[in-house]
C-alpha cells in the first residue's frame, strides 16, 4: 500500500466503543449511597485520572474523609459495578464507523491491533463482537507502563510483526497520540483539532475515515 501503512493499531474507549458513560454511572451510584449527587459536570473532573485520584475528587465533592481502607474498599466497590455493567454491553454500543473501517482494513490486507490499558479490554471486544477484527490484543494485562509510554503500541507492532514506520495508531487522547508519536507511528486523532492538533489528521469518528486517507499521512 501507498505510504507502506501495513498495520492500523486502535486504542478501545472513544476510538471503537464509549465506556465512559459506565465509568459515570458507577461513580454517581457511588456517590448516592454515601448521600450526596455526582453530576456530569463532576465527572469531567475525572477524565484522564487515575482511580483512586478520582475517587479523591469524588469524596471532595461530597465533603467526605475517609483513611486509606475505606478508600480502597470504595474504590473496589465502584470498579466491580463497572465492570457489571460493560459485562451487559453488546454490537450496539460499537461507535459508528469502527466496524466498517475495522472490515475495510481486513478486506485490504492491512493487519490490525488493539492497544489500550483496560483490563477489560477482552470482554469489551467479546461482548460487541469485535475480537475477529484483530490480529492482536495487547491490553492492561499486557504492559507495565501507561500511555503516553509507547509500549502497548510497539508490543502491538512487534506481535503483528510490523515495522512501527509501518503502523497507523487511531486515538482519541493527547496521551495516546503522544504514545503513538514516541513508538514512531504515525497518528489519527479522534475527535477535536484542539485537543488533538498533534496528531498527523483529526477526524470526529472512524465514520469518517476511509483508506484513502491513510496515504496523506
Amino acid at each position: 500500500m501507498t505510504n507502506s501503512i501495513q498495520a492500523c493499531l486502535f486504542d478501545l474507549d472513544g476510538v471503537l466503543v464509549d465506556t465512559a458513560k459506565y465509568h459515570f454511572l458507577a461513580w454517581k451510584r457511588l456517590a448516592a449511597e454515601l448521600g450526596f449527587t455526582f453530576t456530569e459536570q463532576d465527572n469531567e473532573k475525572l477524565k484522564g485520572v487515575s482511580r483512586m485520584a478520582s475517587l479523591d475528587i469524588l469524596l471532595k465533592v461530597g465533603g467526605i474523609e475517609l483513611n486509606g481502607t475505606q478508600k480502597q474498599e470504595l474504590a473496589e466497590r465502584k470498579n466491580e459495578w463497572y465492570v457489571e455493567y460493560i459485562s451487559q454491553m453488546d454490537a450496539s454500543e460499537i461507535l459508528p464507523g469502527a466496524l466498517a473501517f475495522l472490515q475495510q482494513c481486513r478486506e485490504n490486507g492491512l493487519k490490525t491491533a488493539l492497544g489500550s490499558a483496560s483490563k477489560n479490554a477482552p470482554m469489551i471486544l467479546r461482548n460487541t463482537g469485535l475480537t475477529p477484527y484483530f490480529d492482536a490484543i495487547i491490553d492492561g494485562t499486557h504492559t507495565s507502563q501507561a500511555k503516553p509510554d509507547p509500549e502497548v503500541f510497539l508490543l502491538g507492532a512487534r506481535e503483528l510483526g510490523v515495522n512501527p514506520e509501518n503502523c497507523v495508531v487511531f486515538e482519541d487522547a493527547e496521551a495516546g497520540i503522544e504514545a503513538a508519536k514516541r513508538a514512531g507511528m504515525r497518528c489519527v486523532g479522534i475527535g477535536t483539532p484542539e485537543t488533538l492538533g498533534a496528531a498527523g489528521l483529526v477526524i470526529p469518528s472512524l465514520e469518517s475515515m476511509t483508506l484513502s486517507m491513510i496515504k496523506k499521512l
